[in-house]
């Protein structure tokens, strides 16, 4: 992002690791820089009642998970993230984690490198748990609609509402997925409902970069498994985006979303710069003497096909009158 924000973690962190120290000694002085900043800028936010974390959660055990995690991180190309990202993007992804109130070791996020940049991606178990946290949602269910499912909903005020949805056993097959829904259920009775259809979850899952496509991917293994975490993805994402909250809470969601979305596209750039392929069509000459010598003939009798052609068309046919359409309004 070009504008930094003052909630980031920004020329905090020493960036420059002295080259005699060993391995051990290098992550030690990175967890200590991290950490320690981290730690303080979220005590920070709480002190000034701009965070409120959820009851269970400890900024130290998330802090913990996170770093034993990291160390067995690596980027595309199998380097150590540590070593390859900058500090202050670990310790924004860090940040990003920990005022979400979201837990690696829960499955809640991931860390992933893109280029010199580390980000922290919400899973769907994030994502919902963020959701209940922010909207007050009670509980996210999804379910898979199968060919000959009884399907039914309605649209009230541009809220979708599920009427009827009756499903037999039999149904119940992979290779008949038609669609599937998701439904956040409010504190206060609300409801808000996703519908996508199989057509719109293959083309999200075509964005992944874990080759859905695939055989035995676990989009083709599990695919009812993965049509649930994707429609819930979106279900969650078009509430919290719809949100006019200004908490600190709301600028990490979204940031982090924006951070990972910028990175990737950046990183894929600098990839790709300077490898772009030039088709040229070009015509294989046979250059063999017997090829030479089957051309040369060629070429003379069509030299002497020629006035023969020429004269057969000097000569107009009698009973057939020509005819030259010039190409009008009409034609």
């Amino acid at each position: 992002m070009s504008n930094k924000a003052p909630n980031q973690v920004n020329n905090q962190v020493p960036d420059q690791i002295p080259k005699q120290a060993n391995q051990s000694n290098e992550l030690a002085l990175i967890k200590k820089g991290v950490v320690d900043v981290v730690g303080q800028k979220v005590q920070e936010f709480v002190s000034k009642g701009e965070l409120h974390l959820p009851p269970n959660y400890s900024v130290e055990n998330a802090m913990k998970s996170a770093w034993l995690i990291l160390q067995n991180t690596f980027d595309k190309d199998k380097r150590p993230v540590l070593q390859v990202c900058t500090r202050d993007s670990i310790a924004n992804s860090l940040l990003d984690m920990a005022v979400q109130g979201l837990n690696p070791a829960k499955k809640q996020g991931y860390f992933i490198a893109y280029g010199k940049q580390l980000v922290f991606q919400r899973s769907y178990f994030g994502t919902m748990a963020v959701t209940k946290r922010v909207a007050g949602a009670k509980d996210i269910f999804a379910e898979v609609i199968y060919k000959d499912d009884e399907f039914e909903y309605e649209i009230k005020n541009g809220n979708k509402y599920i009427t009827k949805h009756v499903q037999k056993i039999e149904n119940v097959d992979p290779n008949n997925i038609i669609a599937a829904y998701c439904t956040i259920i409010f504190d206060d009775g609300r409801q808000f409902t996703d519908v996508m259809t199989w057509e719109e979850i293959q083309k999200a899952w075509s964005k992944s970069k874990m080759n859905p496509d695939k055989e035995g991917s676990t989009h083709k293994e599990f695919a009812q498994e993965m049509a649930r975490k994707t429609v819930i993805n979106r279900a969650c994402k078009r509430y919290l985006n719809s949100s006019d909250d200004g908490s600190l809470l709301m600028y990490h969601v979204n940031r982090a979303d924006e951070v990972a979305a910028e990175a990737e596209v950046e990183a894929e750039i600098a990839e790709n710069a300077n490898q772009e392929l030039i088709d040229v069509e070009y015509e294989v000459m046979d250059e063999t003497p017997a090829a030479e010598e089957t051309k040369e003939e060629q070429t003379k009798e069509e030299i002497a096909e020629k006035p023969k052609q020429e004269k057969k068309q000097d000569k107009p046919q009698q009973g057939k009158q020509q005819t030259v359409f010039e190409e009008g309004p009409g034609f």
